[in-house]
């Protein structure tokens, strides 16, 4: 990609289009394209045709998606598969239709199957059952990847795919109701500590500035007692969800971006299948560990209770790098290094 090439990233507001975005920065990309979503929705075939006929990106990473945790996979069935869908669909085809260059899309590891053998491989997509709590989001995914290789193997078009494993990091969602587990755990364990230490202004902050139930920096203590309560935090401990003993496996986001430009810049789509290449940091560590992680790091001094009535998802997700070790990228941010980072941007 020359510096001044034309680069649409799609999603620059979420966790990885605003790394992406940073990182074509700070490497001296000058001629960045990116549209909020009430100046371009993606879902709508019309919209992105148009802005794709206007602009004529050359390049374009496409992070735009439609992303939650265990629950809001599992409540928001519909909205994931259909958004998701809608999407990559009218990117992909415009991108296509209008002559880009190069198309990176950006997927996940749950297109993996709940029970693939570990560490997982690309070549074990599509060979077993998917994890029920998200399978509409992983067959949304699962079909961007083939689109991708559809698009190559008819029209020629270059394009690639990258299939990260949990990601952590700046502009993360921190919802208690939607967010992904580390980024529950951080928050949690921070409100949890604020109520040990009876900081009802800073619980008063974090909750009118973070949550959804609009509470007001003039909220009683009963009020902020019982939405904490909702969320499983009392004075003396965290409650947290499933039996803690799946394995996951986590990149920081800025590591992950890291890794889409240097593919963008030294990975061409294949003819052989699967093309796909998988994005992780080569280690796992158990929920229980991770929160106990959490925890050290964020100075928490309550109990950790572990509620076994909730569903624990897949038991274990291990991504095998080898592909992108092969090509010459390693991950450099360790866990705790980045968690540490993390919470101190939360914090302040």
């Amino acid at each position: 990609m020359d510096k001044s090439a034309k680069i649409f990233v799609a999603g620059h507001r979420g966790m990885v289009g605003s790394a992406i975005v940073r990182n074509l920065t700070n490497a001296g990309y000058t001629n960045i394209i990116t549209k909020t979503k009430s100046q371009l929705n993606l879902t709508n075939q019309n919209e992105v045709e148009a802005f794709f006929e206007t602009e004529q990106p050359e390049y374009v990473f496409l992070a735009a998606a439609k992303v939650g945790g265990i629950v809001a996979n599992n409540v928001y069935r519909a909205q994931f598969i259909y958004e998701n869908l809608m999407i990559q669909n009218n990117v992909i085809h415009s991108a296509y239709k209008y002559g880009v260059t190069k198309l990176m899309f950006l997927g996940s590891s749950c297109i993996y199957p709940r029970l693939a053998p570990q560490p997982i491989k690309e070549e074990h997509l599509l060979t077993g059952l998917l994890e029920p709590t998200n399978e509409p989001y992983a067959i949304a995914k699962i079909a961007g990847i083939k689109m991708c290789e559809a698009y190559h193997s008819q029209y020629g078009c270059n394009y690639i795919s990258a299939m990260p494993t949990n990601l952590y990091g700046q502009n993360d969602n921190y919802d208690l109701e939607k967010s992904h587990v580390l980024p529950a755990l951080i928050r949690k364990m921070f409100l949890g500590k604020c109520l040990k230490n009876g900081d009802w202004a800073t619980l008063r902050k974090d909750l009118s500035k973070r949550s959804v139930e609009g509470v007001s920096g003039e909220a009683s203590e009963a009020d902020i007692l019982a939405i904490l309560a909702k969320y499983g935090i009392d004075d003396k401990s965290v409650t947290l969800w499933g039996t803690g003993s799946p394995l996951r496996e986590f990149l920081h986001v800025d590591d992950m971006a890291d890794a889409c430009v240097y593919l963008m810049l030294n990975y061409d789509a294949p003819d052989q299948i699967p093309s796909h290449v998988n994005v992780g940091s080569g280690t796992d560590q158990t929920i229980k560990e991770l929160a106990e992680l959490v925890q050290k790091i964020t100075g928490y001094e309550g109990n950790l209770v572990w509620d076994s009535t909730k569903p624990d998802g897949t038991p274990r997700k291990l991504m095998d790098n080898s592909k992108l070790s092969s090509l010459g990228w390693t991950a450099k941010i360790s866990l705790e290094e980045g968690i540490t980072k993390v919470f101190a941007d939360y914090i302040a």
